[in-house]
């Protein structure tokens, strides 16, 4: 008896073009996975192919890049789509005081609002075909506050919130819908930080600019972070998510987010707002 052809699982991974998503479309091409990866700038797609992954251009503030990447990648993908890993993203550094509206805004549009319309394209084709899931790449700082990361927090928060409420509204459509925590990463996301914070904040005329040296240290640091683990970590976690016959609500990734978690869980309010305000100073 001949046996059906069983056809690659796809999957579409946003910000592909380092750290995260990069190590996660190519370990999951070798297992097998169509993968598309896409990213928000071109030289950075025309690398990605160089590699010999299948790659769009998708930037997150601009629907129709959102709409042209999606399309192509279901031209790759036959028409299916098993999985979407929602990954891209930044973090706008800075005292909210000193955050305008308008940066607030664009850190929005690409941590929550673009994610937002690619995950409702997503969603009907995954109904249709009464299977799918969805994986967020989440933050510790989707459940605990930090000083001087206030709009990355802010759409972090939004994004845990975002994601609990599509599980519930998706489970009986067989959508399953998973959040993955990680803590410190090895990626360029430091360094991009540190990028936007000097664009966008007037750290000479701030109240906060003693504190901001300290924070600037940090982002200029270079070499591991404490108990900053390879980007592979993530990547174990989100090929249980994708594969696991029944994945965990939520993953988290690296010992401080077990930690955080765990003061979130025990530790008394008023405590948790002292330990937040002291933690500037270190």
């Amino acid at each position: 008896m001949a046996h059906a052809i069983q056809t690659p699982r796809s999957i579409l991974i946003t910000g592909t073009s380092t750290g995260i998503g990069h190590h996660a479309a190519h370990t999951l091409a070798k297992r097998g996975w169509t993968v598309v990866a896409a990213a928000r700038k071109a030289d950075d797609v025309t690398r990605l192919k160089a590699e010999g992954l299948l790659s769009v251009h998708l930037d997150h503030a601009d629907e129709a890049s959102i709409q042209t990447g999606f399309d192509q990648a279901l031209e790759w993908t036959d028409g299916r789509l098993d999985a979407l890993f929602n990954n891209g993203a930044y973090g706008q550094v800075g005292a909210l005081e000193d955050v305008t509206t308008e940066h607030l805004r664009e850190q929005f549009e690409a941590n929550f609002f673009g994610l937002h319309t690619l995950t409702r394209k997503a969603l009907p084709l995954m109904r249709a075909q009464r299977s799918g899931r969805i994986v967020q790449c989440s933050s510790v700082l989707g459940f605990i506050a930090a000083p001087y990361r206030g709009p990355y927090v802010a759409s972090k928060f939004a994004l845990e919130g975002y994601t609990d409420t599509l599980r519930a509204e998706t489970k009986r459509f067989g959508i399953q819908v998973i959040s993955i925590q990680p803590g410190p990463i090895t990626s360029a996301f430091r360094a991009n930080a540190l990028a936007m914070f000097q664009r966008t904040i007037d750290a000479d005329s701030s109240a906060y600019g003693d504190d901001y040296t300290t924070q600037l240290k940090r982002l200029h640091a270079r070499g591991k972070a404490s108990f900053e683990l390879g980007p592979e970590a993530v990547t174990t976690v989100l090929i249980k998510a994708l594969e696991s016959a029944n994945p965990r609500p939520a993953y988290r990734v690296t010992t401080p987010t077990h930690l955080m978690a765990l003061a979130k869980r025990i530790l008394p309010s008023r405590v948790q707002a002292t330990m937040l305000a002291n933690a500037r100073d270190k």
